[in-house]
């Protein structure tokens, strides 16, 4: 008797497993029976799968691309700008200047680099006595490294040049372009400016990643070294010094750590604007996955409307399959057991497009990877989601057919023609 419970479970479990091979057993004997209806649907499905999976493809590769772009300005770049008095219209300016550079070297073991910079606007002849403006940059070596300079020909200028207050200069590719017809002729040439000192060119350059005009570097600028600029200046000021962290890692502690050197350097009434670039990488990487969510949620009414297609052809099923079920009802079927045979076939069909779409889907990107040197980035939660997804879809899709064959009268439907 104490065993009797136990039988009785093991007895209801082996039915549940007859009775659930059964159905599946039917399921697949409906689809092999309707080979063209229920692949057109499943194609259907296969196609909204893939979608799901190659447009999160699209928008990883979209972000690793918007991300690579801005890192190419300076990973660890940090720039510190001088704002003026907060505290009083009349106060006295108390800039930055070439020691607080010194000072920060010393005091801030993460920085590895910087720069002070000094602009100055000049005009230069371009030929038939026409004059050009140009912006004229006062920086130091290390401001290639910070700001992540490509030297197109030539070289950029080194200590050397700077200790020596070497009259040498690296223009922008588009002023070599404008003055020189090319970057290799470019090197060598000398470029007098407005007051005729003349500057002899070592080097072209220009940015890792195109600003369009919106950093300090414009189209026409020429690069000399900070120890020569500060002959055009009367002042030992510096608005705007560069600096660079050693690892992406110490970007954010190094740059609190710069804004409290600049501080106790000066007066408390001093404002000092020290930023870098890890908050537009971030809102950049925010603003990436919103819009791959979005597009998600645009392949995901492909997989609504194939979900709507499953439910189309298993109505049609269920009408041409009446005197079927008729006859399974007769024969002891419940209306349980209808019901999960339909909803079994609707699975069936949901899930077969469900798994080819994702073998396309994850297809597509690795056939670029194996052909090309780029590397797509793939998401196998895509990949789960959008089966996930599949899956529900056939299960809500063939509910409304399922629960309508399971209603059926017996009698009636053997009476169908």
């Amino acid at each position: 008797m104490a065993n009797a419970p136990a039988l009785s479970l093991s007895s209801a479990q082996h039915r549940f497993t007859i009775g659930l091979g059964e159905i599946l057993n039917f399921a697949y004997d409906a689809f092999c029976s309707n080979k063209l209806q229920f692949t057109l649907t499943a194609l259907a499905m296969a196609v909204g799968t893939a979608s799901v999976i190659l447009v999160a493809t699209i928008g990883l590769t979209g972000k690793q691309y918007m991300l690579r772009q801005l890192q190419s300005i300076g990973t660890n770049m940090i720039y510190a700008d001088y704002q003026g008095g907060a505290q009083r219209l009349d106060s006295t300016p108390d800039p930055m200047t070439v020691e607080d550079v010194q000072a920060v070297r010393e005091q801030v073991p993460n920085v590895v680099a910087a720069s002070p910079t000094v602009a100055l606007e000049d005009h230069i002849s371009v030929g038939a006595g026409k004059q050009s403006d140009i912006l004229v940059l006062g920086v130091d070596p290390e401001y290639l490294r910070v700001r992540n300079l490509k030297v197109l020909a030539g070289r950029f200028f080194d200590s050397e040049d700077s200790s020596g207050r070497n009259k040498v200069a690296v223009i922008t590719e588009k002023l070599a372009q404008k003055l020189y017809g090319s970057s290799p002729v470019a090197v060598s040439q000398i470029i007098k400016l407005s007051g005729g000192l003349p500057f002899t060119i070592v080097g072209v350059f220009k940015e890792s990643v195109d600003t369009f005009g919106q950093s300090e570097i414009q189209e026409d600028t020429m690069l000399i070294p900070y120890t020569v600029s500060r002959f055009f200046v009367p002042t030992a000021a510096v608005y705007q010094i560069y600096f660079s962290a050693a690892s992406p890692q110490d970007v954010i502690p190094a740059t609190a750590a710069i804004k409290r050197v600049l501080q106790s350097r000066h007066r408390a009434e001093s404002v000092y604007s020290v930023q870098n670039l890890t908050q537009f990488l971030t809102v950049a990487g925010r603003i990436a996955d919103a819009m791959t969510l979005i597009l998600m949620l645009v392949s995901f009414v492909t997989l609504l409307v194939s979900g709507i297609g499953i439910m189309n052809i298993m109505l049609a099923t269920v009408t041409s399959r009446i005197r079927e079920i008729g006859i399974r009802k007769a024969i002891g079927a419940t209306n349980r057991a209808i019901r999960f045979q339909f909803l079994a076939e609707a699975i069936l069909i949901s899930l077969t497009g469900g798994i080819v779409g994702i073998v396309v889907g994850l297809a597509i990107p690795w056939s670029v990877r194996f052909l090309t040197d780029y590397r797509f980035p793939i998401s196998g939660l895509s990949a789960i989601i959008a089966i996930v997804v599949s899956s529900v879809v056939g299960i809500i899709f063939g509910t409304v057919p399922a629960t309508r064959a399971s209603q059926l009268d017996p009698v009636e439907s053997l009476r169908y023609e």
